[in-house]
């Protein structure tokens, strides 16, 4: 199918934000749509293989990698620096020969509505998180000028917030909450201005998520609710054919990590990554290593600094990383059985769909919530610690944990598996091609 309808795709610049977001603009190309993707020159190499198997359809418009300013929040002040863009978009647009007709950007660029309505064309936003954790989000941002529910200040860190208007009515302790949102300063012109971009999503004329049905549709129908139309798409698990080349360029060579796999027997190898933002303390490196020694398992560890020592005594047991993983080649790989997970969304979709059983570390922004909802909502996790600087876990539990996640019985092990099954039913002809289906009709009606 082939039409000429364009689309402006922008990204926010954290590599968790722009991976999905390109996954997806991968997706929209092969049906047909020309899509201009805005990127910084830091950003540009996620970009490359798209451009190289779309160079009629994919263009890019470069944008200054954004700016972190050193007396605000870094999210706050990265988010502000992007609103730059505004006056160089609308110069392009206007002197485009066929401008887009609608713009996808992320959750955190809110501001881009206010473009979109200058410009007369559709905003519609890219939620990189599940829809459990962005309702907690918006309700959050929503309040925060208002009470100080969530107000830090105010309030002990352990207390209890509780969410009643959203299904389950969650409960969370006060330091499970995203930081940014949590310490919102009424009146610093920053923070305020955020907060309207994080409102103005919910005024936008669709919203899509990397979700799908079967893992979140009770959170789907309240956010349609919440939105007030149906406009509101799950077209997820976003995620390429080819698991090695996700998100750049591997620290150790994929050949040599999937030659180690193929060694391995079926369903014996744990996996421990916790992502690329979040790193463990001294002492929970310590602790997480000696599980890893006292266990049986077989591992594949994604750490900075863990010493040779170390590597000597777990011997061929052991596989270590320091940096950039191929995670989605590994996980799909029949040898990894479970994975130790700071559960941001993008591992939360790879691990489900890859059909492996989560053992939960969460270390900040919505990965408390997405844990809730591994452990408590579906069942296909437990949780192997928290990621507070004083959290340390006891090697002892935790290398009978490790242990535990690798036997076939275990009832998680189970409900992951039909997860996976639901997560590839739904983008091979399931709920989320049909949320994608309608999604490209409308745009292509505008």
């Amino acid at each position: 199918m082939t039409h000429s309808t364009h689309l402006l795709v922008y990204p926010f610049s954290s590599s968790g934000h722009i991976i999905p977001l390109l996954d997806l603009t991968d997706t929209l190309l092969r049906r047909g749509l020309t899509i201009t993707v805005v990127i910084s020159p830091l950003n540009l190499q996620l970009l490359d293989p798209l451009l190289s198997s779309h160079p009629s359809t994919l263009h890019k418009l470069l944008s200054p990698d954004p700016e972190i300013n050193l007396s605000s929040h870094p999210l706050i002040s990265k988010v502000i620096s992007t609103q730059k863009q505004f006056d160089p978009i609308v110069k392009w647009f206007r002197s485009h020969p066929s401008p887009p007709v609608a713009i996808i950007s992320d959750f955190f660029l809110g501001w881009t509505s206010e473009l979109a309505s200058q410009l007369g064309i559709r905003r519609v936003v890219f939620n990189p998180s599940g829809v459990f954790g962005i309702s907690i989000i918006q309700t959050m941002w929503r309040d925060a000028a208002e009470n100080n529910a969530y107000n830090g200040v105010d309030k002990d860190d352990n207390s209890l917030v509780s969410f009643p208007e959203i299904p389950s009515s969650p409960e969370f302790q006060m330091w499970q909450l995203p930081t940014v949102s949590r310490n919102f300063k009424k009146g610093d012109p920053d923070y305020e201005s955020v907060r309207k971009g994080m409102l103005s999503n919910m005024t936008s004329w669709g919203s899509v998520y990397n979700t799908f049905e079967d893992l979140e549709k009770t959170y789907m129908d309240h956010m349609k609710k919440q939105m007030g139309h149906d406009r509101v798409w799950a077209v997820g698990p976003l995620l390429p054919k080819d698991g090695t080349a996700r998100g750049g360029a591997s620290a150790a060579p994929p050949h040599e990590l999937l030659t180690w796999l193929d060694n391995k027997p079926d369903e014996s190898v744990v996996y421990i990554c916790f992502g690329s933002r979040t790193t463990l303390n001294e002492n929970q490196m310590s602790a997480l290593t000696g599980a890893l020694e006292l266990s049986n398992v077989n591992f594949i560890l994604c750490a900075k600094g863990s010493d040779s020592a170390f590597k000597e005594r777990v011997g061929d047991r052991g596989f270590i990383v320091e940096g950039w993983a191929p995670q989605l080649a590994i996980l799909r790989h029949r040898a990894v059985g479970s994975f130790v997970t700071h559960c941001g969304w993008n591992s939360t979709l790879e691990g489900i769909s890859a059909g492996v059983m989560l053992l939960t570390w969460p270390m900040g922004a919505d990965q408390y919530a997405d844990e809730k909802l591994l452990v408590d909502e579906l069942g296909v996790g437990k949780r192997a610690c928290e990621g507070r600087p004083d959290n340390v876990p006891d090697s002892v539990e935790l290398a009978r944990l490790l242990d535990e996640s690798m036997s076939g019985e275990i009832l998680e092990r189970v409900k992951v598996k039909e997860l996976s099954q639901a997560a590839k039913k739904a983008v091979n002809g399931g709920s989320s091609i049909r949320d994608l289906d309608m999604f490209v009709k409308l745009i292509c009606e505008l």
